[in-house]
């Protein structure tokens, strides 16, 4: 059977997307959504698997290792991108050992803070932290994840001293927020606007140049902290040597998704903008988001434990 003939069969039986963090948190609700637009375009399961640990760099290698024909998919993250300069000895290199398929959703983290905190805006903020330094504990899904680096950049752009407290995945710190054990988090926005919409979490503001859609009334950090972005994105790629029949195929229906009216409104309910990308371009994204996350990376001295 030719490669072409197998490409246009395929998939004949069901593709694993593996996803690097815990279930509940971002990424994952990401790849639940577009495996299961995938599942009904494409007539097999796409099965999520989660597989945690490492930054994100445990799921990266199982994907790297895997056979090239399309059947192992890797949601591709901020995260790594930043594994590239966080991470010394990695046995593989993203951007040489695999193949880019396509972005799926870019969106803002927000900076949350337990509704006891004693501070309602980012200046309040600001001044607590310098009155009290060391004293806040700020959550994030894992050092090198996308909240630790924006938490950071904010230490660095705000000049405040604030105790990082990592987890095995952002979802796994919201119960510590809700009971006040940590303080404050820049949370994936996908991940905790319901506890923002419910009450449970404040938000301080939104970490991207505009405001959010999904949360018109809350302000960005660059109102306080001039030239502050930090933004969080999610995408597919594939082992490299994947023949580029099933690439452009998985592009095209991924695309798809991100053009379908209900898909894409769910993902802005949930405060993402959608990101469609050909292969080449979503190559090219994640290359300048690796340089632009890796000096963040060397400025905050940021080591692995």
């Amino acid at each position: 059977m030719s490669r072409m003939a197998r490409a246009q069969a395929y998939p004949t039986r069901p593709v694993r997307l593996i996803v690097g963090f815990a279930p509940g948190g971002g990424a994952d609700l990401v790849a639940r959504l577009m495996g299961q637009w995938l599942s009904e375009r494409l007539g097999q399961p796409f099965v999520i698997e989660n597989r945690p640990g490492a930054g994100g760099n445990i799921a990266a290698e199982a994907v790297v290792r895997a056979a090239p024909d399309g059947y192992t998919l890797l949601l591709t993250l901020d995260a790594n991108a930043i594994n590239a300069t966080l991470y010394d000895k990695l046995n593989f290199n993203l951007t040489r050992d695999i193949a880019p398929v396509a972005g799926i959703i870019r969106a803002p983290f927000v900076m949350v803070v337990n509704p006891s905190f004693p501070a309602t805006t980012v200046p309040e903020f600001i001044a607590y932290a310098k009155a009290n330094p060391g004293k806040i504990n700020m959550a994030s899904g894992g050092i090198g994840s996308g909240n630790h680096m924006a938490g950071e950049l904010f230490k660095i752009m705000a000049g405040v001293n604030l105790v990082h407290v990592p987890y095995r995945g952002e979802a796994l710190a919201f119960p510590d927020l809700l009971g006040g054990q940590v303080q404050v988090m820049f949370a994936n926005m996908l991940a905790s606007i319901d506890h923002i919409k419910a009450g449970k979490f404040r938000a301080l503001a939104v970490t991207t140049a505009t405001r959010s859609e999904a949360l018109p009334n809350i302000p960005t950090m660059a109102d306080y902290v001039p030239g502050y972005v930090s933004v969080t994105w999610d995408g597919v790629c594939v082992p490299k040597n994947t023949p580029t029949e099933i690439i452009d195929k998985l592009n095209k229906e991924i695309n798809a998704g991100l053009a379908d009216p209900k898909l894409k409104a769910r993902f802005a309910d949930l405060g993402a903008a959608v990101f469609p990308s050909s292969p080449a371009r979503f190559g090219h994204f994640i290359a300048e988001e690796t340089e632009k996350l890796g000096k963040v990376v060397k400025f905050a001295g940021i080591k692995v434990e």
